[in-house]
């Protein structure tokens, strides 16, 4: 039987309901009217019948969302994620196939939404999808024309002047610098003793640093159309911090290119999963492999801003090395065992973040601070940080700027 999928879609979606394998869905937790209307969706899907699809799939979501967002984001059933993906899925093909009442760009954030939300399904069938639908919304299946020259770029962002207060770094506190240690050295020397150290010289071979450089012309052919969730404020620890979904286009032209008032940071979030094509210009630094698990078990987060973003002084439980593609910023770090000197927050949200703020403390209110020990870096395009875990630390952006970090145990 001819399937009815739009052309394009074919060679990404499956040409029946049965190859979606929707009876592995757990129906006991997903209820029994509620699977029925799945169902429906699904079929009406491969009859051609978008309307009426999109209209079960729009309830499917609207169910699943809700179930998304009642009590902790961790205590979700991965069920839900799962048929959150598959009503996106559904979404999403019937809203290209109606391209008279919907344009591809309504279909794309249809799948971001299910990225960001749902839980992979029919080997990560929405990120195939979503490939699929941004070419279609180029117009061709090419990458952005790479660069002849080899040479890493200086500034591949252009800068804006720095009216920021630029650190001293004092030279006695200064974080030390390596140059391309072998794994055995950095294991014995800054894993094991968990001594902070930067590594120079190890990122020439990244896409990014070299004939792909990540310019904002760059971001954006590959990911300007792209739905993130924005992080809204100066720092996570204020009350007015807040989040918003946003492409990346309109990310950069408010808070990159324009002078908002606001600060917009794209901060801790895995991109690279969402986005494939920007994980094929970054490497995985064979550091990483020191650690207990396997490669995939490697957390890959991104941090695009403008200058001034603040990261709180805070610490986290795994290993980190952070890689600077783009732009510079300053780094203070404290050792795990002056903790009671930088005042962790009371209560279990906040309990890895210090109350204090580092660059402007109250010495009235923190008086133990201002002798904890701590080293100091500005860390500069091409350079990375290595932090141990349950190491303190306090990063604040000095220029437009684009880091990657990998953490690992």
């Amino acid at each position: 039987m001819a399937t009815c999928l739009p052309k394009e879609l074919q060679e990404v979606v499956p040409g029946c309901k049965k190859a979606l394998h929707l009876e592995t869905l757990d129906k006991s937790k997903l209820g029994a009217p509620f699977f029925f209307v799945l169902a429906q969706s699904a079929e009406r899907l491969f009859q051609g019948r978008f309307q009426e699809s999109l209209g079960f799939a729009t309830n499917v979501l609207d169910y699943s969302w809700e179930k998304l967002n009642t009590g902790h984001w961790k205590d979700v059933d991965v069920c839900w994620r799962e048929v959150f993906t598959f009503g996106s899925l559904f979404k999403a093909v019937c809203q290209y196939g109606m391209r008279d009442r919907f344009n591809t760009m309504d279909a794309i954030k249809t799948c971001d939404l299910g990225l960001l939300m749902g839980a992979p399904v029919l080997d990560n069938i929405l990120s195939r999808l979503v490939a699929v639908l941004q070419n279609s919304a180029r117009g061709t299946t090419k990458r952005p024309q790479e660069q002849c020259s080899k040479s890493p770029p200086t500034s591949q962002v252009p800068k804006r002047p720095r009216t920021l207060i630029l650190p001293v770094i004092d030279s006695e506190k200064k974080v030390p610098r390596v140059h391309c240690p072998s794994l055995k050295s950095f294991l014995l020397n800054y894993m094991r003793k968990r001594q902070p150290v930067i590594i120079q010289s190890n990122m020439e071979h990244w896409p990014a640093r070299n004939h792909r450089p990540w310019s904002l012309e760059y971001l954006r052919q590959i990911a300007g159309c792209r739905t993130v969730p924005v992080e809204l404020g100066r720092r996570y620890t204020e009350e007015s911090w807040s989040q918003a979904l946003m492409t990346v286009d309109e990310f950069i032209d408010k808070y990159i290119v324009q002078k908002s008032s606001d600060v917009g940071y794209l901060a801790q979030h895995q991109l690279f999963d969402q986005i494939p094509e920007l994980r094929e210009d970054i490497r995985v630094p064979d550091y990483c492999c020191l650690g207990d698990g396997e490669e995939d078990d490697i957390v890959i987060n991104a941090w695009f801003g403008p200058k001034g973003t603040v990261s709180p002084l805070h610490h986290d439980p795994q290993h980190n090395l952070l890689a600077q593609v783009v732009g510079s910023k300053y780094v203070r770090l404290y050792a795990e065992e002056v903790s009671d000197c930088v005042y962790p927050h009371e209560g279990h949200l906040l309990h890895n973040t210090s109350q204090v703020d580092v660059e402007n403390p109250d010495l009235q209110q923190f008086p133990r601070f201002k002798s904890a020990p701590y080293l100091e870096c500005t860390l500069e395009p091409g350079e990375m940080l290595y932090i141990p875990p349950r190491y303190w630390h306090y990063i604040r952006s000095l220029d437009v700027s684009f880091s990657v970090s990998f953490w690992w145990t």
